[in-house]
């Protein structure tokens, strides 16, 4: 089912709470299992009066959204870590008034974006997440988000846990297109606690073995995911 990126979604599925934050995953039924999340830091009283400064990383909406990031503080930003993945940022950031964050070598992602744009390179504005380069070239930009003092990684594409990204019993695998080169150097120098992923659920137990099997098995599973994929697109 196809849904426009403009439809805001009648209903969310929450996912990957925790006390750092949340994910959602906007029209549970769509077959992408399209995946958003809020992390939170703390913040400066002047700033934020909850004392927490909740950041919104690539966002498809929803009605009651606010109210769920409400629940963990107030809105700072608003982040696009993949160059297709603007959603609905500018819907959410011009609704809280927060400006939409993007990677510093991103090209051509601001011209989609209706909204004031703000720009980081290794670091998050001032939040202490961790900004690592994945994938960089004319096709594909992707930053992956790195919260060192709670152990969370966000990878918003190359690694996911739908079924079109697993081979086999996988609970985390790369993105079809990237399993001929998988992205080991960007990636294995983690052992988070936790990944969360921008399609599907995030894992949460035992993240850092799932993480480097994926990257580990990416050629060996490809053959395995090409099939599947094929086998979806036959008629029935």
């Amino acid at each position: 089912m196809a849904f426009r990126v403009d439809e805001r979604a009648s209903e969310f599925q929450v996912i990957d709470r925790f006390d750092g934050g949340v994910g959602w995953i906007a029209h549970p039924d769509e077959r992408m299992q399209r995946a958003s999340h809020a992390l939170v830091v703390d913040s400066d009283q002047t700033r934020s009066a909850s004392g927490k400064d909740v950041w919104v990383f690539d966002p498809v909406d929803a009605e009651g959204l606010d109210q769920l990031l409400a629940e963990y503080g107030e809105v700072a930003g608003v982040v696009v870590l993949l160059d297709r993945h603007t959603r609905d940022a500018a819907a959410i950031a011009n609704r809280h008034d927060v400006p939409v964050y993007l990677p510093a070598a991103y090209e051509g992602v601001s011209d989609e974006i209706d909204a004031p744009v703000a720009r980081f390179s290794s670091e998050l504005s001032d939040t202490g997440f961790e900004a690592h380069t994945v994938v960089n070239n004319r096709f594909w930009q992707e930053v992956a988000i790195y919260d060192p003092e709670r152990g969370t990684l966000l990878v918003p594409e190359a690694v996911g846990t739908v079924s079109y990204f697993l081979a086999g019993d996988e609970r985390l695998g790369v993105h079809p297109m990237l399993r001929p080169v998988p992205p080991t150097d960007a990636l294995s120098g983690f052992a988070p606690e936790r990944v969360f992923v921008g399609h599907g659920a995030g894992v949460t137990e035992s993240a850092a073995v799932a993480l480097e099997e994926a990257l580990l098995n990416a050629r060996r599973g490809a053959p395995r995911v090409y099939a599947g994929a094929v086998w979806r697109l036959l008629p029935v």
